[in-house]
Protein backbone atom coordinates (compact mmCIF):
# COMPACT_ATOMS: atom_id res chain seq x y z
CA UNK A 1 0.00 0.00 0.00
CA UNK A 2 1.06 3.38 -0.85
CA UNK A 3 0.73 5.63 2.14
CA UNK A 4 0.86 8.92 0.01
CA UNK A 5 -1.44 8.00 -2.30
CA UNK A 6 -3.94 6.59 0.10
CA UNK A 7 -3.87 10.02 2.54
CA UNK A 8 -4.17 12.17 -1.21
CA UNK A 9 -7.17 9.49 -2.21
CA UNK A 10 -8.98 10.56 1.23
CA UNK A 11 -7.78 13.91 1.13
CA UNK A 12 -9.64 14.24 -1.81
CA UNK A 13 -12.80 12.71 -0.89
CA UNK A 14 -12.93 15.30 1.76
CA UNK A 15 -11.41 13.18 4.47
CA UNK A 16 -8.70 15.18 7.29
CA UNK A 17 -6.43 11.88 8.43
CA UNK A 18 -4.13 12.03 11.22
CA UNK A 19 -2.05 9.40 11.79
CA UNK A 20 0.02 8.87 15.18
CA UNK A 21 2.07 6.37 16.66
CA UNK A 22 2.93 6.47 20.44
CA UNK A 23 6.24 5.60 22.22
CA UNK A 24 4.90 5.44 25.89
CA UNK A 25 2.34 3.31 24.75
CA UNK A 26 4.55 1.01 22.85
CA UNK A 27 7.02 0.84 25.67
CA UNK A 28 4.05 -0.39 27.94
CA UNK A 29 3.12 -3.11 25.56
CA UNK A 30 -0.38 -1.65 24.67
CA UNK A 31 -1.77 -0.16 21.54
CA UNK A 32 0.32 2.80 20.22
CA UNK A 33 -1.57 2.92 16.36
CA UNK A 34 -3.78 5.74 16.56
CA UNK A 35 -6.23 6.87 13.32
CA UNK A 36 -8.60 9.67 13.27
CA UNK A 37 -10.56 10.89 10.11
CA UNK A 38 -13.03 14.18 10.00
CA UNK A 39 -14.12 15.88 7.61
CA UNK A 40 -17.52 16.49 5.29
CA UNK A 41 -16.72 13.40 3.11
CA UNK A 42 -17.72 11.74 6.56
CA UNK A 43 -21.14 12.77 6.58
CA UNK A 44 -23.23 12.59 9.19
CA UNK A 45 -20.36 10.30 11.54
CA UNK A 46 -18.23 13.31 12.33
CA UNK A 47 -15.37 11.32 12.96
CA UNK A 48 -13.52 7.95 12.82
CA UNK A 49 -10.99 6.76 15.83
CA UNK A 50 -9.10 3.75 16.15
CA UNK A 51 -6.78 1.89 17.92
CA UNK A 52 -4.34 -0.80 17.57
CA UNK A 53 -1.35 -2.83 18.32
CA UNK A 54 -0.42 -2.68 14.41
CA UNK A 55 -1.18 0.15 11.76
CA UNK A 56 -2.42 -2.47 9.29
CA UNK A 57 -5.26 -3.07 11.93
CA UNK A 58 -5.81 0.69 12.89
CA UNK A 59 -6.49 1.23 9.11
CA UNK A 60 -8.42 -1.59 8.44
CA UNK A 61 -10.91 -0.63 11.66
CA UNK A 62 -11.01 2.55 10.24
CA UNK A 63 -12.04 1.56 6.43
CA UNK A 64 -14.29 -0.69 8.01
CA UNK A 65 -16.17 2.20 9.94
CA UNK A 66 -15.76 4.33 6.53
CA UNK A 67 -17.12 1.63 4.44
CA UNK A 68 -20.54 1.09 6.29
CA UNK A 69 -21.45 4.83 6.51
CA UNK A 70 -22.25 7.38 3.14
CA UNK A 71 -20.32 7.82 0.21
CA UNK A 72 -18.55 5.37 -2.74
CA UNK A 73 -15.68 4.00 -0.61
CA UNK A 74 -15.60 0.87 -2.47
CA UNK A 75 -12.10 1.57 -3.58
CA UNK A 76 -10.81 1.03 -0.28
CA UNK A 77 -11.84 -2.70 -0.43
CA UNK A 78 -9.14 -2.68 -3.00
CA UNK A 79 -6.36 -2.11 -0.25
CA UNK A 80 -7.52 -4.81 1.68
Amino acid sequence: MNIEQLMERLGRSGVTVMLKVDDERMADGGEPWTLVMSGPGLGEQGFIRAESSSLSDCLEQGFSRLRSGPGDWKWLAELS
